[in-house]
């Protein structure tokens, strides 16, 4: 019942008659019902409404005062019993104080926030960067407490240093460097026997592209099997050609496929797209370029463009 808080309506009338009152609905608990049976006799339980009606011109005003001096009792006694419970059973933790409530003091994490979020009374004080748990949710604290201690260890500076070490010594982090590298190169290996038309949206095994070139400088195998295991060498040598993003324009402006390609044109590396893929690569395109837009207006000396190729 701590939990949770009494809500009031906006004055209404009962239905069929003139009389005007207001609503009061709160959780269910047999002492607090009497109390408010006793406090207002002509009180009524509206199904319709999922509330108890009280008739009267005032009976807003009078509900109003009667939940501030329920409430305050209810809570202070909720709260005694939290700090009893705790006093019985201690959470002990770096990251928990105990004041006047429950302070938590933990590094900065959106997990530990998520998770501080579902506890009911739960708040933020920005003055001792805190949040602040009164002791009548200590139950919701407890339940929570696990999820939020491991999520605050892993954000110790010391945790994510270690972490961060590990992830640059792993051979995942040195492929990915490489793989960066190689896309910053702009290029893509088509066969020598089927190059692909200039200045046209073809799609790729990365995404649709435009080729404006092709070098004739040989692919070499090690390069083509380690980031562009897609394209698959035929009876013909591997060539390199540059490649660019299409614009938004020109997106709009390609012509379809009417359907998906084939084995034959996916192991080519090459072909046209089909409606669905345009219409994602278009929104991709009118996101970019008015994040771009919105970079030139901010910063008019920002270069146009700085993004890696894919």
């Amino acid at each position: 019942m701590a939990d949770e808080t009494m809500q009031f309506s906006a004055t209404q009338r009962e239905a069929g008659d003139d009389a005007p009152g207001a609503t009061a609905a709160f959780p269910y608990d047999r002492m607090t019902v009497e109390r408010f049976r006793v406090a207002f006799p002509r009180a009524r339980w509206r199904d319709d409404l999922g509330a108890w009606f009280v008739p009267g011109a005032t009976a807003e005003r009078r509900l109003n005062a009667w939940s501030g001096r329920e409430w305050t009792g209810v809570l202070a006694h909720a709260d005694e019993r939290g700090r009893d419970a705790f006093a019985f059973e201690p959470v002990s933790s770096p990251y928990l104080e105990v004041a006047d409530d429950l302070v938590v003091r933990t590094p900065y994490s959106r997990a530990v926030v998520a998770e501080l979020r579902m506890v009911p009374w739960a708040r933020w004080d920005p003055t001792s960067k805190a949040w602040r748990v009164p002791f009548r949710s200590l139950e919701e604290l407890r339940r929570h407490w696990p999820a939020i201690e491991d999520a605050a260890r892993r954000a110790e500076p010391e945790e994510r240093r270690r972490r961060e070490a590990n992830r640059r010594a792993s051979p995942e982090h040195a492929d990915r460097l490489a793989e960066a590298a190689e896309r910053r190169r702009s290029r893509y290996p088509v066969p020598e026997d089927a190059l692909p038309p200039l200045r046209r949206v073809l799609q790729t095994h990365l995404g649709c592209v435009v080729f404006e070139a092709v070098t004739g400088e040989v692919v070499e195998p090690t390069v083509a099997a380690s980031f562009y295991n897609g394209v698959v060498l035929g009876t013909g040598t591997l060539i390199w050609a540059t490649r660019r993003r299409p614009t938004h324009d020109e997106l709009v402006r390609a012509w379809p496929a009417r359907e998906e390609a084939g084995p034959a044109d996916t192991a080519r590396g090459w072909w046209q797209p089909t409606i669905e893929v345009l219409r994602e690569e278009r929104r991709r395109a009118a996101s970019l370029e008015r994040a771009r837009a919105t970079r030139r207006l901010q910063d008019p000396n920002a270069d146009a463009d700085t993004e890696a190729g894919r």
